[in-house]
């Protein structure tokens, strides 16, 4: 069976806690983000060297590997965003379709080590470009394709829920 898209707006995490993974945006602040992602960086890794890490748990939820490819490819496309951001006045998000992307990407068949390697590099990109973000920076705006409006602060919050729910998905 394949997997069911997640077609949800998961916007709403950022006005309260997530019932599943008990992330609370409002307990993000811009020096906390940095460290929070180093943080979850060896969590990852740990996941990836798991025996089945690239079971399925049932046929319509992704392994805990597809999970990891789809973190690191996140943290590459926040990263872009945050940039974005900080360089445009105008910042728009382009659609990213999150399951073509592990279909294109053959996430399924990903080799853990290699994954590893790179969700680490991406992770720390990631952190190394929120914490050079200047004070008077976080309440810069894009748009995401739906119309949704972030600031860097409320992608920072976005982004991090992301990252925790996933461990939350493959640790539950």
């Amino acid at each position: 069976m394949p997997i069911v898209p997640d077609e949800k707006d998961w916007t709403w995490v950022l006005t309260r806690p997530c019932p599943e993974c008990s992330f609370d945006a409002a307990t993000v602040t811009p020096s906390t983000v940095p460290g929070s992602i180093e943080n979850m960086l060896p969590r990852w890794r740990a996941v990836l060297r798991r025996p089945d890490v690239a079971e399925r748990p049932n046929g319509d939820t992704w392994s805990a590997l597809e999970y990891a490819c789809h973190v690191r490819d996140v943290f590459s496309l926040f990263d872009q965003r945050l940039n974005l951001m900080l360089d445009s006045d105008d910042a728009r998000f382009e659609n990213w379709d999150q399951d073509q992307t592990a279909i294109d990407k053959d996430y399924a068949n990903a080799d853990p080590a290699v994954v590893s390697a790179e969700l680490t590099a991406e992770g720390k990109q990631a952190a190394e470009s929120f914490a050079g973000v200047r004070e008077s920076e976080w309440g810069r705006k894009g748009l995401r394709s739906n119309g949704s409006e972030f600031t860097v602060l409320t992608l920072a919050q976005y982004f991090l829920h992301d990252v925790v729910h996933h461990l939350h998905d493959v640790d539950g």
